[in-house]
């Protein structure tokens, strides 16, 4: 397989203001901002409520039953985006006067995802008159069934890809469902819960709900820390939209306006506050809150989110924190087993893999198989599905795809010519998750294979990395590296800016026993610049000597009081023969 690295195209007609770096105007512009007010991320450019298919109907549910002092039980999904909407929702309807809301979260090693039957009889314990999904629901048929026949009312708020039929219930909210005309089909779960508060908000006002019950209108926006967590941790696409929602949520964060739950989380794992960037929640914050959920109960996770308490935040953020040390351990365990089964495969190189591979070990956690087939994806660049064993017969997957390929299409492709072969499935286009008979395994592997290689060949033998161009040596500095990291939020369809270019190495060396330090120079300058390789020291390490091509990014490091700039190499390929031992 061969790596190419391709610049992105830059449109002509930009009107971008002339005080942007050049640089980052033409980042901008091969994003497709083209205009200040495409970077304008005040709250007025968010899409209105209205256009959210069903959103009428269920804040009329929730404002018939605030009030009549209904009970109001939340089902939560055990993922970052599900604890960030449950906690959501809970805060945001107990500020508008709601005296009576609990949540449920489903173990997922007991229950499984969404709102099964199952977890609708747990649910049913609390004796609620409302039962509301987040992040869940949407293929909920049976389970919304069963809630319906036990005279529970159902709300499902959920951004999944809906199945052939929708679950009858009392009132579904998601804007990927047939008929709904809301702009952006790439809200979070913690986006639509948003979008519910802000429909809720507004009948409230117009009924005279706050005047009459003394209570202050809430300000929805106050909660938006919640709603940028639950966003970049459920990668989802950044469009406009949700860009003002992490930007909103994270220039509260800084300014310390956010809840207890974040903060000892941001503390935890050592990160800055002040001058913390989405990046910061999607690598530090969303790991440590998705380790309860991947390992024992998303609820300690929940709790630290609900938490007013700065003390008792702190307790649970540090709980949080020990399960997320011991899911590396499990994680790079399961690695090395994975690693090995590959090379029992006889492959002399990438192309005689599997196109699309399936890995399975009896002994695998459940909870952290969606993290080895992502690294499984990225260092073979194919469709992965890690298994683990479920209940007695059925094993547990959680794919993950590349660019070109969406998996949760793949599936349904899968399941409608070969009926029975998937006991059930859901998903996005880059992840997804699955049931089968572990006897099962075998053909289901062959039938995943051929698909794969038959419909995405060239997407699987093409590995394309793309580039914002290359960088004057006068650009490399710390200036433009704090411009770039001011100017996102950046993620998933508008990444962070990524640099190709040539640079002789003048040391290496091993860090922390996975990543490498280099001392780079450009090609006729003499500035010695600082660089960094996460987790590379593997099977065969980049050279120690000669120059290299490399895409990388502009990083800032800070230590001992001092601020450096630092470039993060993301791929590495040498140009001429390096020699010499590892150092």
């Amino acid at each position: 397989m061969q790596t190419v690295i391709t610049r992105r195209p830059v449109p002509d007609d930009v009107n971008l203001p002339a005080d942007i770096h050049p640089v980052l105007r033409r980042v901008y512009a091969a994003r497709q901002v083209t205009s200040a007010a495409e970077l304008d991320y005040s709250l007025a450019g968010l899409l209105p409520h209205h256009d959210l298919h069903g959103i009428d109907q269920a804040a009329a549910l929730l404002e018939s039953a605030l009030a009549a002092g209904r009970r109001i039980l939340i089902v939560a999904d055990f993922d970052a985006d599900g604890a960030t909407s449950c906690a959501l929702a809970v805060r945001g309807l107990r500020a508008m006067g709601a005296a009576d809301v609990h949540y449920v979260v489903p173990n997922r090693f007991e229950f499984g995802y969404g709102l099964s039957p199952d977890i609708v009889r747990v649910a049913a314990g609390y004796r609620p008159d409302i039962l509301m999904t987040v992040d869940n629901g949407i293929s909920s048929t049976e389970g919304v069934a069963l809630a319906r026949a036990m005279n529970m009312d159902v709300l499902i708020t959920d951004h999944h890809l809906p199945g052939r039929s929708l679950p009858d219930a009392t009132a579904i909210v998601n804007p990927n469902q047939a008929g709904d005309r809301f702009p952006s089909k790439s809200l979070a779960g913690v986006g639509v819960v948003f979008y519910l508060l802000i429909a809720l908000r507004s009948r409230l006002r117009e009924a005279g709900w706050y005047a009459t019950r003394n209570i202050s209108e809430p300000n929805l926006a106050s909660l938006l820390d919640l709603v940028a967590l639950g966003t970049v941790a459920d990668v989802v696409p950044l469009d406009y939209n949700n860009r003002i929602l992490v930007a909103q949520g994270l220039s509260r964060i800084r300014s310390g306006r956010c809840c207890p739950g974040i903060l000892a989380l941001l503390g935890v794992a050592n990160r800055s506050v002040s001058a913390v960037t989405a990046q910061d929640l999607a690598y530090a914050v969303a790991p440590r809150l998705n380790a309860a959920g991947r390992l024992t109960d998303m609820a300690a996770g929940i709790e630290c989110l609900l938490q007013d308490d700065e003390a008792a935040a702190r307790r649970l953020a540090v709980q949080l924190d020990t399960l997320n040390r011991e899911r590396r351990g499990i994680q790079e365990e399961m690695h090395g087993q994975a690693l090995a089964q590959i090379q029992q495969l006889d492959f002399s190189d990438d192309r005689q893999l599997p196109d699309g591979l399936c890995l399975f070990d009896e002994c695998w956690h459940q909870g952290v198989v969606g993290i080895l087939a992502a690294r499984i994806r990225d260092k073979y660049h194919r469709p992965v599905i890690a298994f683990a064993r479920d209940r007695a017969g059925m094993i547990k997957g959680s794919a993950r795809s590349i660019r070109g390929v969406h998996i949760r299409d793949v599936l349904d492709t899968l399941a409608g010519r070969h009926p029975g072969i998937i006991d059930k499935f859901g998903g996005h286009a880059m992840a997804a998750g699955l049931s089968i008979r572990e006897s099962d395994l075998e053909q289901f592997g062959a039938l995943f294979d051929r698909l794969i290689g038959t419909a995405f060949a060239a997407e699987i033998n093409a590995d394309t990395l793309l580039s914002d161009g290359e960088l004057d040596a006068a650009d490399l500095d710390i200036a433009l590296a704090e411009q770039i990291i001011g100017g996102g939020p950046w993620g998933k369809d508008f990444p962070e800016p990524v640099f190709d270019g040539e640079f002789k190495i003048l040391s290496r060396r091993a860090l922390a026993g996975r990543h490498l330090k280099f001392q780079l120079k450009y090609p006729g300058d003499d500035k010695i610049l600082e660089a960094i390789a996460f987790d590379v020291i593997d099977e065969k390490p980049p050279p120690s000597r000669g120059s290299i091509r490399t895409l990388y990014r502009l990083d800032i490091n800070e230590y001992g009081g001092r601020r450096a700039l630092q470039l993060v190499l993301d791929h590495i390929s040498p140009i001429d023969a390096a020699s010499g031992d590892d150092t």
